[in-house]
């Protein structure tokens, strides 16, 4: 049968690109689980997909009740919705892209193909402004490919189907060069999680513009991402592939016709394989016509926060001079900073970062003209300061990396002080603290020369990982062994949820006797997935 040749677009309104985000965000939330495993550390609480698709679902709700055909419109209310709802850097960069669009639409009834390219230019060029340190091998850089791709081809077609097709090639193998970019993602065998989070929306925005994906869109949950039923989208899928003379394009292209979210990355002597089947066994018979196959991972998928979002933290007024908003999870961790002088805690950290506008309310609910922010978290700093910029008060960013560097910077805290010799007293007090952090291992991978197997206990100290091993106690004692190398006069546990304080008890007295001249303090944390974190000072 002859195929019918595709219309061709010479012109996007604004209900046209409402529709291409909705198809953009359905696509990306069927890969959410994908883009949270592709942590280079293989720690339990990867959320670069949940943050993107939650910063997508703000956007959306912004745009859902808009009639407005005019394109500048649209992308205004999209880029506000995203700016509101940013969680993480990844959510952050992405609303960022969208700020860029929307500056280069602002006024405009429709874009057509240069006008696309030039929007797309813009968004990389604000995206890269809005991070200080910018990292090629991110979503960064597919960003900035993306739009030079997409100069190209509107120079040889005035379709926008032919150009978005560009666009999302280019992002395929942007996201596939990342490891090549970045040395720490060629170790631990990933790509970048928010690039391949950006390939997901222009390839669902793609399918849409074909008429691919459904035309409903998703529902728009407060309370975050859906749980999928058991076998909607069928199995998690993972392996490794080892034999000689592998065709990777090749293997990659028969395992796509097999499931979605496929992730197939390595060379001719090691293939890692990813995707979401209903058939697990034939991707795995597959590859075993082809080498050996280790390291098989075969799960049911499972949503992740909501249980996390119905504890919400409320944020009281305060009155006062000086209001500080620190970052907490665990129902230990957050009494801890309540009790040193926070005056608001916003729920989230390691496992769920909170929105610009969950921070943004927290400083306006404060009922102060002067606050400090404790992100408290590195994936946090960004929307914190972005909540900082938004906000019509006199409020700075303590860019603490982790709940001990937090809890230090509170007892810095000088309330008779102003706000900038509060603001260096407290960055210093954090910058001598050192943290450590244990939890158990998602995957088998070696990062930082540690070679870990799926299921260990893994031990990180000031975001480093050191250590795994089958022992709790073990891994968490040679944490504190490299904490004593430096000058340290005390040790302070912070148990999470998964660990009794019996348990925690032993362990702080097993220290006690390593180190008879070192003070150790047991603190319940509350906190998820992380057995301990730990504070040297």
């Amino acid at each position: 049968m002859k195929r019918e040749k595709r219309k061709t677009i010479q012109l996007c309104d604004g209900q046209t690109l409402k529709r291409l985000l909705e198809a953009g965000t359905i696509w990306l939330e069927k890969q959410v689980d994908l883009i949270n495993s592709l942590n280079v550390y293989p720690v339990p609480d990867g959320d670069t997909g949940t943050n993107m698709l939650l910063t997508m679902q703000s956007a959306l709700k912004e745009v859902s009740q808009s009639l407005d055909h005019s394109v500048g419109a649209i992308a205004k209310a999209a880029s506000y919705g995203a700016l509101m709802g940013a969680r993480g850097n990844s959510g952050v960069i992405l609303s960022q892209l969208f700020r860029g669009i929307a500056k280069r639409l602002e006024g405009k009834e429709a874009f057509d193909a240069s006008e696309f390219a030039a929007a797309l230019e813009e968004a990389s060029i604000t995206a890269y402004k809005g991070v200080i340190k910018p990292v090629e091998g991110t979503i960064l850089t597919v960003a900035k490919d993306v739009a030079r791709a997409a100069a190209r081809a509107a120079k040889e077609s005035d379709d926008l189907g032919y150009i978005l097709e560009r666009v999302v090639a280019e992002a395929e193998r942007s996201v596939a060069r990342t490891p090549s970019l970045l040395p720490v993602l060629a170790e631990a065998g990933v790509v970048d999680a928010g690039g391949q989070g950006l390939y997901a929306l222009l390839e669902g925005a793609l399918r849409g513009l074909r008429g691919e994906v459904e035309e409903e869109a998703p529902v728009l949950r407060a309370a975050g991402p859906s749980i999928p039923t058991e076998g909607e989208y069928g199995y998690d899928t993972q392996f490794i592939l080892r034999g000689e003379n592998l065709d990777v394009e090749r293997i990659r292209k028969d395992i796509s016709a097999m499931g979605d979210s496929v992730l197939v990355v390595g060379d001719s002597t090691m293939v890692k394989v990813h995707l979401h089947t209903r058939e697990p066994g034939t991707p795995i018979n597959y590859a075993i016509r082809l080498g050996s196959v280790t390291d098989v991972v075969i799960e049911n998928m499972q949503a992740q926060y909501e249980e996390f979002m119905r504890k919400r933290v409320p944020v009281p007024p305060k009155e006062g001079e000086i209001g500080i908003i620190a970052v907490a999870l665990g129902e230990g961790l957050v009494r801890v900073c309540r009790s040193l002088g926070a005056d608001a805690v916003v729920t989230g950290g390691q496992t769920m970062n909170p929105s610009t506008e969950e921070l943004l309310k927290a400083i306006e609910n404060l009922g102060l003209e002067k606050a400090i922010i404790l992100p408290n978290n590195e994936n946090v700093i960004l929307t914190a300061r972005q909540a900082a910029e938004l906000s019509s008060k006199e409020v700075r960013v303590v860019p603490t990396k982790t709940i001990p560097q937090g809890i230090c910077a509170l007892l810095a805290f000088d309330p008779k002080g102003d706000l900038e010799a509060n603001v260096k007293a407290m960055e210093k007090a954090a910058g001598e603290i050192r943290t450590g952090e244990v939890t158990k291992a998602t995957r088998t991978v070696q990062v930082n020369g540690v070679q870990v197997e799926r299921g260990e206990v893994i031990g990180f100290l000031d975001g480093k990982l050191i250590a795994a091993g089958p022992d709790l106690n073990e891994v968490v004692c040679e944490i504190v062994r490299h904490m004593v190398n430096a000058p340290c006069e005390l040790i302070t546990l912070y148990y999470g949820e998964e660990v009794s304080r019996d348990q925690a008890e032993n362990l702080a007295s097993e220290l006690r006797q390593r180190y008879p001249d070192l003070d150790v303090e047991l603190i319940e944390g509350g906190q998820p997935y992380y057995h301990y974190i730990l504070s040297a000072e």
